[in-house]
Order: structure tokens, then C-alpha cells, then sequence
């Protein structure tokens, strides 16, 4: 190919110019496979049951709430297979703009240069934790005095949710002790289990919040992210099905 494509290591990784033949053969199989559809005669009868790869970046509140069923409706319809990336709605777009992914579910709403931004809602988050927690460390209501010492949840470094709802109760930065969990099942289990207090979806702890096994810090304070549903612009049609699915996924979920 006259360059390096692939940087030897454990494991392995694409060079820049890597990345782009990867992500060029992704959409040439993209277009192949719809002409198979349309001219089954220009395709070899041994490829007809390859499946296209589509690589995309999502969020993992957006996958733990309502990015499957966006998923199952688009794999109903086309034989495809996904490769999700995940990574904090706040850096899914570094993806797309590296090439490594032709969508992304992201915050930002500025469009990666070459791809379209489509508004798909807003995901509700809310700061909850164990009735035994609460009592524990805000028996006076939350305060910075209380935040200070109380430890919280966070799923990594990227993780910014708690920060912000802090600046939003107590109108300052607070430096506040940390848990770190990378899941969100374990995150909505260790606020159960009175480990820390978290920004969960709303809709993942719905259940807790009526049964009382969770209570929220400051009822009625929640945290709205919006979400955009960023992708190439390049007319793929397999691309622009996936896109209607998640368009009508996250807009029923995320009303």
C-alpha cells in the first residue's frame, strides 16, 4: 500500500493511513452489499452471505436505555453486524472525527467535519442513592459541607455528570471522593447497596425509585443531557436505515 498500516503491539493497532483503507473497505462492502440486492448477478454467489461490519461510537447510558432496541429494529431488516464502541458522550465524537466510526450518539452538537448532526432528545439523569446512604451522610439535606465526604460514583476519568449536578445544587466546585465503576449495572447496584450516590438515567432507576430501595438527593433536580445522532454524509443506504432506527428509538425513549 506504500505506508504503514498497522503499528505492531499487544495488541495490534492501525496506523492513520490504516484506519482510513479500513473504514474505506467498510463502506465499499456497505455499497456492494445494496447492489447485491438490486443486480444479485455482479455479486460472486460465495459472497452472498458475507455480512457488512458497521462500526459505531455510543455512549454506555445510551446502550444500557434504549440504543438496543435501535439495534433489533435495524438487524431485523438488513444482515449486518455492529461493532459498538463505547466511550462518555462527551468524546464519542473524537471517534468519528479519527475516522474510526462512521456514527456516533454524542453531546455535541457542532458536526464533525463531513458528517450531519441530528437532534435525537435528551437523557434524564438524576442523583440518587440508598435511604440508608442518604441518612447517613445528608441527615440535614445535601450540602458542600456533606458532598465533601460523601463518596460518590463515577464510571471513569471522562465521567463529569457528578461535577455538574454539584455546580448546579451548591452553585461552586466541590471536590467530591469518588468510586470508580465502569458499568452501568454496577452503578445502579452499588447505589442500591448504599456504596455511593450517582447520576443514573432515569429510566434505569425508575423501578428502584418507586419501590424506595432508591431516593433521590434533591428531589426534582435532574440532570437533561441532549444527544445527537452524528454520521457521514456519504449516501449509504444501509447507513441511512440505521439511522432511522436510531432516530425513532431514542425519540420514543427519550421524549
Amino acid at each position: 500500500m506504500g505506508g504503514v498500516l498497522i503499528v505492531r503491539g499487544q495488541p495490534c493497532t492501525a496506523t492513520e493511513m490504516g484506519r482510513l483503507i479500513c473504514r474505506h473497505v467498510e463502506q465499499v462492502g456497505m455499497l456492494e452489499h445494496e447492489l447485491h440486492g438490486t443486480l444479485p448477478r455482479l455479486v460472486p454467489s460465495e459472497a452472498t452471505d458475507a455480512r457488512v461490519t458497521i462500526r459505531v461510537a455510543v455512549n454506555a447510558d445510551s446502550l444500557g436505555t434504549w440504543f438496543v432496541g435501535a439495534m433489533a429494529a435495524f438487524l431485523r431488516v438488513d444482515r449486518a453486524l455492529l461493532d459498538v464502541a463505547i466511550d462518555d458522550q462527551e468524546h464519542t465524537q473524537d471517534w468519528l472525527r479519527a475516522g474510526d466510526v462512521l456514527a456516533a450518539v454524542t453531546a455535541d452538537s457542532q458536526p464533525v467535519q463531513g458528517c450531519e448532526s441530528i437532534p435525537i432528545g435528551k437523557l434524564k439523569y438524576c442523583a440518587v442513592a440508598s435511604p440508608e446512604y442518604v441518612q447517613r451522610y445528608f441527615p440535614e439535606g445535601v450540602t458542600a459541607a456533606g458532598l465533601a465526604v460523601a463518596p460518590s460514583l463515577r464510571f471513569n476519568r471522562k465521567d463529569r455528570l457528578q461535577a455538574q449536578w454539584v455546580r448546579t445544587i451548591c452553585r461552586r466546585e466541590v471536590d467530591i471522593p469518588s468510586h470508580w465503576l465502569a458499568s452501568t449495572q454496577a452503578f445502579t447496584d452499588a447505589s442500591v447497596a448504599g456504596i455511593g450516590w450517582g447520576m443514573n438515567p432515569r429510566a434505569m432507576v425508575a423501578s428502584h425509585l418507586r419501590d424506595g430501595s432508591l431516593v433521590e438527593l434533591v428531589p426534582g433536580r435532574q440532570l437533561s443531557v441532549p444527544l445527537y445522532w452524528q454520521h457521514t454524509r456519504l449516501q449509504m443506504p444501509m447507513l441511512a436505515r440505521l439511522t432511522k432506527a436510531v432516530i425513532t428509538a431514542s425519540r420514543a425513549a427519550l421524549k
